[in-house]
């Protein structure tokens, strides 16, 4: 196979072709989605993987970056069951959503459909997607006092949504039996069918035109390309051991700060993360599986290493020691829906541990949370509504300039959903949207801000419910950059302990059952990112121009 040659015309061509494949599908499912996860922010993916050992060949641009290397397990869960049981055929379709096979949490359901091309597997087309609601204690399935999955949701393992073609009605009684907005779970299933409907086509095509070889082929180099320019990056960079560590808040269930550490090691153009200082598993939704691991070192990876591609090819010279015990790398019934949190720090920690090492390519730690806040209810006519997102905040200054204000997660290309569509959609009413200043840390380049999110209940009563972090550890700069301001939640209420008619959570950044009725209103402070570089190299233009437009005030709040 070293031998293997393409002229480079036609491999560029053929790169492009492959990603637009998934791009489209990508596209598909954005336009036909019901819910504004998808269709507003974009928490979905698509992709293309190899048809023995799962890996990721090619995956759209538009996608959720984390995605990208969980997904190969999930494809690979489909072989292994195959492999056990036999029948797969032209025009199978598997649903799951099982996080610890190739999952995140119970919100995301993967489709993983097999192309066939002269009666063999060639490869696999897959979509996953985070629907509005999976039913679970809690709407929007954000639950933080979760202490085993069965109360997160539904856990459905791979079974076959499609036989040869024919669509099993059951499958889909079953999952909208089980959802509180069914019909908003069906137009995002269909909307993954149509998705991987048209990728089936699309890949038909494309195999046609330029034959199964020169497929093969490109994928092939594509792979070790990617493989080849990683082991450059670190051949590049010192050998040696880094250690860093840095904490969670608390699990949700017990206020106990929970350690993410790792060792990193470059040795020999091979880079090696042990996690095993890490907390052990806990009680709370905090937990993730060891896929969900490695999915998030290799976003980090794609952070600090921008050019390298999105296949796995990438983390052919990175290996792993994770501790079974470990709360990266959980089994069933672990709960797991507080992955996104776990995540964010893991990515928080490994810009850390790049620093020293090599200053150039990291960034202050990002906001490190994506407060999944629900407000859910029933209308005046009884019907049940599910106010379901995620809020941004400052994003880490980097080696050329400040941090972006208010952006998405570092897990995520995706958008925060605007005002107009939330107040649309749900009786909701945004008070303030506004950035927050004094959020981002000092530095030579300041920490992008976090923003301020007020909400107003209109209907006569609801429920809330927040999934945060960062309430008690700041987002760390770096390279003597300052931390980032912390999270911040607040909501109305008449309770005799509360201070000024509002309160806060005991546990900070989680809580469920906050009881609103109409004209009370919640506030989210989010954090602002870490700054980078020594602040007092910041140039007077910057300083006074952050002044200027408010985003410093003199003094942190």
């Amino acid at each position: 196979m070293s031998k293997i040659r393409m002229d480079p015309v036609t491999l560029a061509i053929l790169k492009g072709r492959l990603e637009q494949i998934a791009d489209e599908m990508d596209a598909t499912l954005f336009r036909s989605a019901f819910n504004p996860i998808i269709a507003e922010a974009h928490d979905a993916s698509h992709g293309i993987y190899d048809a023995v050992t799962g890996d990721t060949l090619v995956q759209g641009k538009s996608g959720l970056p984390i995605f990208v290397g969980v997904m190969a397990f999930a494809v690979k869960a489909v072989i292994n069951k195959v492999a056990r049981e036999g029948g797969l055929q032209d025009g199978d379709v598997f649903i799951f959503n099982d996080p610890y096979e190739g999952g995140t949490h119970l919100s995301d359901f993967r489709l993983v459909k097999p192309i066939f091309r002269n009666g063999e597997v060639f490869c696999y087309l897959a979509s996953v997607g985070h629907w509005h609601d999976v039913g679970g204690n809690v709407p929007g399935n954000y639950n933080p006092e979760a202490t085993e999955s069965f109360q997160e949701g539904m856990l459905i393992p791979p079974v076959k949504l499609f036989s040869a073609g024919i669509l099993n009605n059951d499958i889909v009684d079953i999952l909208s039996s089980n959802s509180r907005l069914p019909n908003s779970l069906y137009g995002d299933l269909n909307g993954q069918i149509n998705a991987l409907d048209l990728g089936h086509q699309r890949f038909k095509d494309l195999l046609d035109h330029y034959g199964e070889e020169n497929i093969k082929t490109s994928l092939y180099l594509l792979k070790t390309r990617a493989e080849k320019m990683m082991r450059d990056h670190l051949s590049a960079l010192p050998d040696g051991t880094v250690s860093v560590e840095d904490f969670l808040d608390n699990d949700g269930v017990n206020d106990t700060a929970l350690k993410l550490a790792v060792d990193m090691t470059i040795r020999d153009q091979t880079l090696i993360f042990d996690f095993s200082r890490s907390s052990p598993a806990c009680a709370g939704p905090v937990n993730i599986s060891r896929s969900t691991t490695i999915a998030a070192t290799y976003v980090a990876l794609k952070h600090i290493f921008t050019d390298v591609p999105a296949n796995a090819g990438v983390l052919q010279p990175v290996e792993f020691i994770i501790p079974e015990d470990s709360f990266l790398s959980v089994k069933a019934p672990k709960p797991v829906g507080g992955y996104t949190e776990t995540i964010l720090r893991l990515i928080d920690v490994l810009f850390q541990a790049f620093e020293n090492i090599a200053p150039k390519r990291v960034n202050g730690c990002a906001y490190g949370t994506i407060n999944a806040l629900s407000i859910a209810g029933h209308r005046k006519n009884g019907s049940r509504w599910v106010m379901f997102s995620f809020f941004g905040g400052g994003h880490g200054g980097h080696p050329e300039g400040d941090g972006l204000n208010h952006g998405n997660a570092p897990i995520s290309t995706a958008t925060i959903p605007p005002l107009e569509i939330l107040e649309a959609a749900y009786p909701v009413a945004f008070t303030q949207w506004a950035l927050r200043p004094d959020s981002g840390g000092l530095g030579k380049h300041r920490g992008g801000l976090g923003a301020i999110y007020e909400i107003e209940l209109l209907e006569e009563n609801a429920t809330a419910f927040l999934f945060g972090e960062r309430g008690k550890f700041a987002p760390a700069g770096v390279v003597g950059g300052g931390a980032g301001a912390m999270n911040r939640f607040y909501y109305d209420s008449d309770e005799e302990d509360a201070k000024n008619k509002k309160k806060s959570p005991v546990l900070v950044s989680k809580m469920t059952g906050i009881k609103l009725v109409k004209g009370q209103r919640v506030r989210l402070e989010t954090p602002g990112g870490g700054g980078y570089g020594d602040p007092q190299k910041r140039l007077q233009k910057f300083i006074d121009n952050d002044i200027d437009q408010g985003y410093v005030s003199g003094k942190r709040t």
